[in-house]
């Protein structure tokens, strides 16, 4: 049970995620290519995985729009990460729901419309783009490797909604529950200094 509740711990994801992404430069790289990295992989994934027949679950094939939106991977996928993130935060979570299946619709459109050949080039290009832009932000203004070298599940999953949070109390000031930002920002410093600590050490051993 206490795993499950870990699982949806908005503060502990958005405290681990912001220790990885403090330097502002970094997050505006991570808010303009973390969606388009999630845009891309169901562009992958439109063509390139097998097909879920509605019919068999008593829905009608119109749904599909002439199959062009696939029941397949990908609707799964962006299935999975709606509800996790409606389970982290029910108002900024369905603002994320939203986006990832705009995602998923968007994608599908766009990988008819391209062709399955040119749909798979157009994937690898983005993912090559904004994974390049992401390490360069890393490695040149946060200085930090990123958090998927600690932890991949982790980082994948709250990517998206951390950029789309960020934006949220940037913008509009938001926050899920009174204080949330002011817990998180101590735990985001506390670690930090935790990792300078540890990374000042191991050079004077060097």
């Amino acid at each position: 049970m206490s795993r499950i509740m870990g699982l949806f711990d908005l503060e502990k994801h958005f405290a681990f995620y912001g220790a990885y992404h403090s330097n502002p430069i970094n997050i505006l790289i991570h808010i303009i290519f973390v969606w388009p990295i999630f845009f891309s992989v169901l562009l992958l994934l439109h063509s390139s995985t097998p097909i879920f027949d509605p019919s068999q679950l008593g829905f009608s094939q119109s749904l599909t729009l002439d199959g062009v939106l696939r029941f397949n991977v990908g609707f799964i996928f962006a299935l999975i990460y709606a509800l996790f993130y409606i389970g982290l935060d029910k108002k900024s979570g369905f603002v994320a729901a939203l986006m990832c299946f705009s995602c998923w619709v968007g994608s599908s459109f766009l990988a008819v419309r391209l062709g399955s050949s040119l749909a798979l080039k157009v994937g690898l290009a983005s993912q090559l783009l904004c994974w390049t832009g992401q390490f360069v932000g890393h490695g040149v203004f946060e200085k930090r490797a990123p958090a998927l070298l600690d932890n991949l599940l982790q980082a994948f999953l709250m990517a998206p909604f951390f950029v789309l949070l960020e934006v949220l109390q940037s913008v509009f000031g938001y926050e899920p529950y009174p204080g949330f930002q002011a817990r998180v920002n101590a735990k985001v410093e506390s670690d930090i200094k935790e990792y300078r600590a540890k990374k000042q050490k191991k050079n004077k051993i060097t």
